[in-house]
């Protein structure tokens, strides 16, 4: 059974994640501006996104540990153009895969700075944006900004 946050919520109209009981503890986390990643108790494997099984050994033994926050930018692109209507008026803006410190590469936004100013290798750390009520979306910015 999933229960899928409201695309009306607070006027956001972006998608939203799908709350599902694997995922739920990682998105609870966000909503209380803790970043954490999932680790298999058996293999010691960190990952991401987060799932009922191990990618590595398929354990299900699995945990969600506190991470530290940091990355850095592994690829970006800027965006030009929203792939919805919900995203007019709001381009240009970046999306990037992140490599945390953990060696867990995840896709994200890259905010707090120009687009412009986005380079691979850049250092970041995790900023949390409360897009609606029930969801709170994990973001990068520059560390230092």
């Amino acid at each position: 059974m999933s229960e899928k946050a409201s695309t009306k919520s607070g006027g956001y109209e972006k998608p939203l994640p799908e709350f599902r009981p694997e995922t739920k503890p990682y998105w609870d986390a966000c909503k209380k501006h803790e970043f954490s990643l999932p680790r298999c108790k058996k293999c010691g494997k960190v990952f991401f996104y987060p799932r009922a099984l191990c990618p590595v050994c398929m354990s299900q033994d699995l945990e969600l540990i506190k991470a530290s926050g940091k990355a850095k930018v592994w690829t970006f692109a800027i965006h030009h153009m929203g792939p919805t209507p919900a995203y007019k008026g709001e381009p240009p803006y970046v999306v990037a895969i992140v490599e945390t410190q953990e060696g867990v590469k995840m896709m994200t936004n890259i905010v707090g700075c120009k687009p412009e100013d986005v380079r691979i290798g850049m250092a970041v750390e995790v900023v949390f944006d409360d897009v609606t009520p029930e969801v709170t979306l994990p973001k990068f910015k520059p560390i230092g900004k």
